[in-house]
């Protein structure tokens, strides 16, 4: 993969929550290739969110120059307000926000743990917000104080858009996650922050979690653990680069060498109804004309089962 101009991002800062291990590790690396100082937020859980390694963001840390480790979990308590205090206590200012923390509990709606749930969301969605609740602050500060507007980057998946057999949680975080990405790109907007959503495609600690239910998606995990998350991390220093400052709210995507911009819901055809609304047979008519236009009931890991180009 070429690369781009090194120092795109000198004097930037930034803090990339789950940022000890792949896709994030990859995340922080490429940032620091292009000159930016990092503050790395991880607790070491495992992919379920289990302790396994609490210092792991002090140990990438000491292995990436230009960087520097919190050991925290992202949705406990003062932990984003540490990172950002962090932040500029160590390099001056806070610019990029990656919200890549996430973890996965699979289960049928019908077999509802609601532990895993309230565990999922808290990570994967109220994690991010807590972070961006936290960095804002300062970024808009330092904006109107006349310094390049910075930009939040949120890590999400196909999941939300198409769901999978058993990710309730997972989908919904992610689904919040995007919702979270738009509201934000308006909140900001005036201060000139972005705020983009990334569909990472990679090899990853949720992929190999992946538990196939069809020849389909046992393809799609395969091939997936081929790709290696330096595109998503490309993709990312340039979404948080000048470059990219007129881009946001938007939901993009990096699988190997492909990018991918993804549509958003927006309304594909109306009918209008008389007043007082349609009987049911009525309704039924409606729907038949919709019927061409419904969504596939199909999972992403099926839509994306083909050969990724490497």
């Amino acid at each position: 993969m070429s690369e781009t101009v090194d120092q795109a991002l000198a004097g930037r800062t930034a803090i990339v929550s789950g940022g000890a291990r792949g896709i994030g590790l990859a995340i922080a690396t490429d940032l620091v290739a292009h000159g930016a100082n990092v503050v790395i937020v991880d607790s070491g859980v495992t992919i379920g969110g289990d302790p396994e390694s609490p210092h792991i963001a002090l140990e990438a840390a000491a292995g990436l120059a230009g960087t520097v480790g919190l050991a925290g979990d992202i949705a406990e308590g003062t932990v984003a307000a540490d990172a950002v205090r962090l932040a500029i206590e160590q390099f001056g200012n806070v610019d990029i926000v990656v919200n890549n923390a996430a973890i996965i509990r699979d289960g049928f709606v019908f077999k509802a743990n609601l532990d895993a749930w309230d565990a999922v969301i808290r990570t994967n969605l109220n994690g991010a917000f807590r972070l961006i609740a936290a960095a804002t602050p300062a970024m808009r500060d330092q904006a109107k104080a006349g310094r390049a507007p910075g930009a939040i980057l949120n890590l999400v998946s196909t999941a939300a858009i198409y769901g999978n057999f058993g990710q309730a949680a997972y989908a919904a975080a992610k689904g919040g996650l995007i919702s979270l990405t738009r509201v934000s790109a308006h909140d900001l907007a005036r201060s000139g922050i972005t705020c983009n959503a990334v569909i990472p495609f990679g090899s990853t600690r949720v992929t190999e979690s992946i538990q196939p239910a069809n020849e389909a998606q046992a393809a799609y995990k395969a091939k997936a653990l081929e790709v290696s998350p330096v595109y998503v991390a490309r993709l990312v220093s340039y979404l948080a680069s000048s470059a990219a400052r007129h881009i946001s709210g938007q939901l993009i995507g990096a699988r190997g060498r492909e990018i991918f911009l993804f549509s958003q819901a927006r309304p594909v055809m109306k009918q209008l109804v008389p007043s007082g609304g349609l009987d049911l047979p009525g309704m039924a008519v409606a729907m038949k004309t919709f019927e061409p236009h419904f969504t596939d009931l199909v999972t992403d890991l099926e839509v994306f089962s083909g050969d990724p180009v490497l």
